[in-house]
Protein backbone atom coordinates (compact mmCIF):
# COMPACT_ATOMS: atom_id res chain seq x y z
CA UNK A 1 0.00 0.00 0.00
CA UNK A 2 1.90 3.51 -1.26
CA UNK A 3 1.46 6.00 1.36
CA UNK A 4 1.88 9.45 1.46
CA UNK A 5 2.24 11.96 4.25
CA UNK A 6 0.82 16.13 3.07
CA UNK A 7 2.68 18.48 4.98
CA UNK A 8 2.15 22.25 4.85
CA UNK A 9 4.41 24.90 5.43
CA UNK A 10 5.02 28.42 6.05
CA UNK A 11 8.58 29.47 7.54
CA UNK A 12 9.32 26.14 8.16
CA UNK A 13 13.45 26.03 7.30
CA UNK A 14 14.35 24.93 11.09
CA UNK A 15 11.98 21.88 10.50
CA UNK A 16 11.53 20.16 7.32
CA UNK A 17 14.45 18.79 6.18
CA UNK A 18 14.82 17.33 9.39
CA UNK A 19 11.18 15.61 9.74
CA UNK A 20 11.21 14.56 6.11
CA UNK A 21 14.46 12.52 7.18
CA UNK A 22 12.77 11.33 10.58
CA UNK A 23 9.94 10.33 8.75
CA UNK A 24 11.93 8.11 5.82
CA UNK A 25 13.73 6.29 8.54
CA UNK A 26 10.40 4.91 8.94
CA UNK A 27 9.05 3.07 6.10
CA UNK A 28 10.77 2.39 2.48
CA UNK A 29 6.98 3.12 0.70
CA UNK A 30 6.24 6.69 1.98
CA UNK A 31 6.18 9.50 -0.07
CA UNK A 32 5.90 13.17 1.22
CA UNK A 33 4.23 16.20 -0.13
CA UNK A 34 5.00 19.14 1.33
CA UNK A 35 2.51 22.29 0.19
CA UNK A 36 4.38 25.56 0.70
CA UNK A 37 2.42 28.66 0.81
CA UNK A 38 5.78 31.39 -0.49
CA UNK A 39 7.53 30.94 2.42
CA UNK A 40 9.60 34.27 2.87
CA UNK A 41 12.53 31.38 4.14
CA UNK A 42 12.90 29.83 1.23
CA UNK A 43 11.34 26.77 2.40
CA UNK A 44 9.99 25.95 -0.79
CA UNK A 45 13.01 26.26 -1.95
CA UNK A 46 14.44 24.05 0.47
CA UNK A 47 12.55 21.49 -0.32
CA UNK A 48 12.81 21.68 -4.31
CA UNK A 49 16.41 21.09 -3.99
CA UNK A 50 15.52 17.95 -2.21
CA UNK A 51 12.66 16.84 -4.48
CA UNK A 52 15.88 16.35 -7.14
CA UNK A 53 17.96 14.08 -4.78
CA UNK A 54 14.69 11.75 -3.61
CA UNK A 55 11.89 11.11 -6.18
CA UNK A 56 9.69 10.44 -3.03
CA UNK A 57 9.60 14.07 -2.13
CA UNK A 58 6.79 16.03 -3.75
CA UNK A 59 6.60 19.86 -3.82
CA UNK A 60 3.24 22.31 -4.83
CA UNK A 61 4.29 25.72 -4.38
CA UNK A 62 1.59 28.24 -4.13
CA UNK A 63 2.14 32.17 -5.07
CA UNK A 64 1.21 33.02 -1.00
CA UNK A 65 0.01 32.31 2.00
CA UNK A 66 -3.44 30.79 0.99
CA UNK A 67 -4.28 29.01 4.19
CA UNK A 68 -4.26 25.41 5.84
CA UNK A 69 -7.85 24.04 4.47
CA UNK A 70 -6.86 24.63 0.89
CA UNK A 71 -3.35 23.37 1.11
CA UNK A 72 -4.64 20.06 2.49
CA UNK A 73 -7.16 19.92 0.05
CA UNK A 74 -4.85 20.33 -2.76
CA UNK A 75 -2.28 17.77 -1.26
CA UNK A 76 -5.66 15.33 -1.30
CA UNK A 77 -6.62 15.68 -4.72
CA UNK A 78 -2.41 14.81 -5.78
CA UNK A 79 -3.12 11.85 -3.48
CA UNK A 80 -5.99 10.83 -5.54
CA UNK A 81 -4.78 11.62 -8.70
CA UNK A 82 -2.27 9.22 -8.08
CA UNK A 83 -2.17 5.45 -6.42
CA UNK A 84 -2.07 6.18 -2.87
CA UNK A 85 -4.26 4.34 -0.62
CA UNK A 86 -3.34 5.88 2.79
CA UNK A 87 -3.06 9.74 3.13
CA UNK A 88 -2.35 11.37 6.12
CA UNK A 89 -2.04 15.08 7.12
CA UNK A 90 0.72 16.19 9.33
CA UNK A 91 2.36 19.66 10.69
CA UNK A 92 5.81 20.69 9.51
CA UNK A 93 6.93 21.49 13.37
CA UNK A 94 7.62 17.88 15.17
CA UNK A 95 4.41 18.97 17.22
CA UNK A 96 3.33 15.45 14.83
CA UNK A 97 6.31 13.14 16.19
CA UNK A 98 6.69 10.68 12.93
CA UNK A 99 7.58 7.99 15.65
CA UNK A 100 3.54 7.63 15.74
CA UNK A 101 3.23 6.76 12.05
CA UNK A 102 3.41 3.30 12.50
CA UNK A 103 0.45 3.02 15.33
CA UNK A 104 -1.76 4.90 12.40
CA UNK A 105 -0.75 2.37 9.96
CA UNK A 106 -1.81 -0.82 12.04
CA UNK A 107 -5.12 1.16 13.05
CA UNK A 108 -6.12 2.07 9.55
CA UNK A 109 -6.21 -1.79 8.94
CA UNK A 110 -9.60 -2.01 10.94
CA UNK A 111 -11.00 1.62 10.37
CA UNK A 112 -11.21 4.42 7.71
CA UNK A 113 -9.80 7.56 9.59
CA UNK A 114 -7.19 7.39 12.20
CA UNK A 115 -6.87 10.98 14.60
CA UNK A 116 -4.04 11.46 16.57
CA UNK A 117 -5.65 12.36 19.80
CA UNK A 118 -3.90 14.36 22.53
CA UNK A 119 -7.60 14.22 24.65
CA UNK A 120 -7.89 10.07 25.11
CA UNK A 121 -5.70 9.35 27.72
CA UNK A 122 -5.47 12.64 30.31
CA UNK A 123 -4.15 15.77 28.96
CA UNK A 124 -1.06 14.88 26.17
CA UNK A 125 0.25 17.99 25.78
CA UNK A 126 3.63 19.00 26.26
CA UNK A 127 4.73 23.10 26.21
CA UNK A 128 1.52 24.83 26.39
CA UNK A 129 0.76 28.08 27.70
CA UNK A 130 -2.41 27.33 29.79
CA UNK A 131 -4.75 29.50 28.08
CA UNK A 132 -4.24 27.70 24.97
CA UNK A 133 -4.91 24.56 26.70
CA UNK A 134 -8.22 25.45 27.70
CA UNK A 135 -8.84 26.82 24.66
CA UNK A 136 -8.15 23.79 22.94
CA UNK A 137 -9.91 21.63 25.32
CA UNK A 138 -13.16 23.46 25.60
CA UNK A 139 -13.09 23.93 21.51
CA UNK A 140 -13.19 20.03 21.62
CA UNK A 141 -15.95 19.78 24.23
CA UNK A 142 -17.99 22.34 22.28
CA UNK A 143 -17.36 20.26 18.92
CA UNK A 144 -19.22 16.94 20.95
CA UNK A 145 -21.81 18.89 22.59
CA UNK A 146 -22.68 21.11 19.96
CA UNK A 147 -22.44 18.36 16.89
CA UNK A 148 -22.65 15.66 19.06
CA UNK A 149 -19.33 14.02 17.31
CA UNK A 150 -17.88 11.13 19.35
CA UNK A 151 -14.18 12.17 19.18
CA UNK A 152 -12.26 13.62 22.37
CA UNK A 153 -9.62 15.65 19.64
CA UNK A 154 -11.63 16.91 16.76
CA UNK A 155 -9.38 20.08 16.10
CA UNK A 156 -6.11 18.06 15.72
CA UNK A 157 -4.30 17.90 12.71
CA UNK A 158 -2.45 14.73 12.88
CA UNK A 159 -4.34 12.22 11.04
CA UNK A 160 -4.67 9.17 8.24
CA UNK A 161 -7.42 8.41 5.68
CA UNK A 162 -8.21 5.52 3.45
CA UNK A 163 -8.42 6.89 0.20
CA UNK A 164 -12.16 5.69 -0.29
CA UNK A 165 -12.65 8.39 2.67
CA UNK A 166 -11.44 11.38 0.39
CA UNK A 167 -13.12 9.67 -2.67
CA UNK A 168 -16.47 10.85 -0.40
CA UNK A 169 -15.65 14.17 0.13
CA UNK A 170 -17.13 17.40 -2.17
CA UNK A 171 -14.05 19.52 -1.40
CA UNK A 172 -15.88 22.00 -3.49
CA UNK A 173 -18.08 22.57 -0.17
CA UNK A 174 -15.55 23.17 2.35
CA UNK A 175 -13.89 26.17 2.63
CA UNK A 176 -12.71 26.25 6.00
CA UNK A 177 -9.42 26.50 7.50
CA UNK A 178 -7.30 25.89 10.84
CA UNK A 179 -9.21 24.44 13.46
CA UNK A 180 -12.80 24.72 11.73
CA UNK A 181 -11.18 22.32 8.41
CA UNK A 182 -10.26 19.85 10.97
CA UNK A 183 -13.89 19.90 12.66
CA UNK A 184 -15.69 20.10 9.51
CA UNK A 185 -13.95 17.06 7.65
CA UNK A 186 -13.97 15.01 10.61
CA UNK A 187 -17.83 15.25 10.83
CA UNK A 188 -18.31 14.86 7.55
CA UNK A 189 -16.51 11.63 7.42
CA UNK A 190 -18.47 10.64 10.14
CA UNK A 191 -21.68 11.92 9.02
CA UNK A 192 -20.78 9.41 5.98
CA UNK A 193 -20.73 6.32 8.05
CA UNK A 194 -16.88 6.00 7.92
CA UNK A 195 -15.29 3.84 10.81
CA UNK A 196 -12.91 6.40 12.92
CA UNK A 197 -10.46 5.51 15.73
CA UNK A 198 -8.37 7.77 17.47
CA UNK A 199 -4.72 6.73 19.09
CA UNK A 200 -3.21 8.31 21.46
CA UNK A 201 -0.32 11.11 21.32
CA UNK A 202 2.05 13.15 23.31
CA UNK A 203 1.48 16.58 21.05
CA UNK A 204 5.07 18.80 21.77
CA UNK A 205 4.96 22.57 21.15
CA UNK A 206 6.83 23.17 17.86
CA UNK A 207 10.60 22.48 18.13
CA UNK A 208 11.24 26.24 16.14
CA UNK A 209 9.51 28.69 14.34
CA UNK A 210 6.29 30.37 15.40
CA UNK A 211 2.92 29.17 15.96
CA UNK A 212 0.31 30.05 12.56
CA UNK A 213 -2.23 29.87 15.61
CA UNK A 214 -4.49 33.38 15.71
CA UNK A 215 -8.00 33.79 17.50
CA UNK A 216 -9.31 34.45 14.22
CA UNK A 217 -9.17 30.74 14.00
CA UNK A 218 -10.25 29.78 16.92
CA UNK A 219 -13.28 32.16 16.12
CA UNK A 220 -14.00 30.59 12.74
CA UNK A 221 -13.78 26.80 14.17
CA UNK A 222 -16.56 27.98 16.85
CA UNK A 223 -18.94 29.40 14.44
CA UNK A 224 -17.97 26.18 12.05
CA UNK A 225 -19.61 23.67 14.72
CA UNK A 226 -23.22 25.73 14.95
CA UNK A 227 -23.05 25.60 10.56
CA UNK A 228 -22.46 22.27 10.63
CA UNK A 229 -25.55 22.04 13.45
CA UNK A 230 -27.66 24.24 10.91
CA UNK A 231 -26.91 22.05 7.67
CA UNK A 232 -27.50 18.74 9.32
CA UNK A 233 -30.97 20.24 10.62
CA UNK A 234 -31.97 20.61 7.28
CA UNK A 235 -30.44 17.72 5.67
CA UNK A 236 -27.48 19.14 3.68
CA UNK A 237 -24.96 17.08 4.83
Amino acid sequence: MRILIIIPTYNEKENIVNLIHAIFKLKSNIDILVVDDNSPDQTGGIVEQMTHEDSRIHLIRRKGKLGLGTAYIQGFKFALSRDYEYIFEMDADFSHDPKYIPDFLEKIKDYDLVLGSRYIQGVNVVNWPMSRLILSFAANLAARWVTGIPIRDCTGGFKCFRRKVLENIEFEKISSDGYSFQVEVNYKVWKKGFRICETSIIFVDRHAGTSKMSSRIVREAFLMLWKLRILTLFGRI
